[in-house]
């Protein structure tokens, strides 16, 4: 079994050139605002026309398409919830990540980056989000992933990465 790398970069995740970037979408796969508005502009047409060919994504899942222009291979469009609002919050926002790290393994993919699903338009409460999405990490990598050795949490800004490393630090037994 391969060693698995959890890393925290802060910064752009569009600019990464892993073999996936997840793009925190919503149910209806349109690329609006935000890190998906970005990715929409760096990644070019091709990227909106597959997720209008899948149509649907339900909450707490995850699905793939390339990476069009960008210089990650694909983008993996895991659909967070909006807080309060996609209920149990909690479950489905670890099913996202979880979802998405599986669909990478599933995919035979080494690298995968992932920002803050969910904490931004969709109002997640950055500390609780931070312990969900470690945690989903931590259960994916404890089924024993044949292909993925690298995870990359890239955010945003000081704010969340000061977040995400606290968690990260009173995790390691």
């Amino acid at each position: 079994m391969s060693e698995i790398t959890i890393s925290y970069l802060k910064g752009d995740i569009t600019e990464l050139f892993t073999d996936a970037i997840v793009n925190p979408a919503n149910s209806s796969l349109k690329l609006g605002g935000g890190v998906a508005g970005a990715i929409a502009k760096k990644g070019g047409k091709q990227i909106q026309d597959e997720c209008d060919k899948i149509g649907h994504c339900p909450v707490g899942e995850a699905v793939i398409t390339s990476g069009g222009n960008l210089k990650a291979k694909y983008v993996i469009h895991a659909v967070g919830p909006r807080y309060k609002i996609d209920n149990p919050s909690d479950k489905l926002l670890y099913n996202a990540v979880f979802n998405a790290l599986k669909l990478a393994e599933n995919n035979k993919l080494k690298s995968i980056a992932l920002p803050a699903i969910s904490t931004g338009i969709f109002g997640y409460p950055k500390k609780e989000a931070a312990e969900i999405i470690t945690r989903a990490i931590r259960d994916f990598i404890n089924t024993n992933p044949q292909y993925v050795e690298d995870i990359i949490l890239c955010l945003f800004d000081d704010e969340d990465y000061k977040i995400f490393v606290s968690f990260s630090e009173h995790d390691h037994h």
